[in-house]
């Protein structure tokens, strides 16, 4: 089963080489994430899918002691924390020729690129895990045309960079390259 989010920190040295796409993309219409999964958020995602399968086994030991409205319950947890998950794993930046889009757990947004005054990479107090405790770090941000305050795309202490600094630089380096080539 083909898993297109875990390569996207492949270098395609060759196609760059041979005159291909310079960020490495055969398809630039195709929204991809310019960097892989974070530990922590994989991490996360199996914990819950752990989680998960133990509630659709009571599920399944509630259904056969014939309890079908409780099973159904478990049933529905099971999926909701199967369905976030998946989202869990699905959540970061995503680039393509017409605009970057950040999803988010529970919501996208999505900016095209003419939109975009300017992509930065900025040292800053950043979130640590996205949780309310603030370490200094770098951050990504977004700075749009109709003016405003920036915003945050990734930073180093989110749950895909924490503690792998240099990937950090890779996926910043790629978002301001996808910036710089369709703005």
């Amino acid at each position: 089963m083909p898993l297109p989010f875990l390569t996207a920190d492949r270098a395609r040295d060759d196609d760059a080489a041979a005159g291909a796409d310079p960020l490495g993309y055969e398809d630039p219409d195709r929204w991809r994430r310019p960097y892989r999964p974070g530990p922590w958020r994989v991490g996360g995602a199996a914990l819950l899918l752990l989680l998960a399968s133990y509630v659709l086994f009571s599920a399944m030991i509630i259904a056969m002691a014939g309890s079908l409205p409780a099973a159904g319950v478990c049933v529905a947890v099971g999926a909701l924390m199967i369905v976030t998950a998946v989202r869990l794993v699905r959540s970061g930046v995503v680039v393509s020729a017409q605009g970057l889009r950040r999803i988010g757990l529970l919501r996208s947004t999505t900016v095209r690129w003419q939109d975009i005054a300017a992509i930065r990479t900025a040292q800053q107090p950043v979130r640590w895990l996205g949780l309310p405790r603030t370490v200094q770090g770098q951050a990504l941000l977004l700075q749009p045309v109709r003016g405003g305050a920036p915003d945050t795309l990734i930073t180093s202490h989110d749950a895909d960079f924490l503690g792998q600094a240099e990937s950090f630089e890779r996926a910043a380096d790629a978002i301001e390259g996808w910036s710089a080539a369709h703005r």
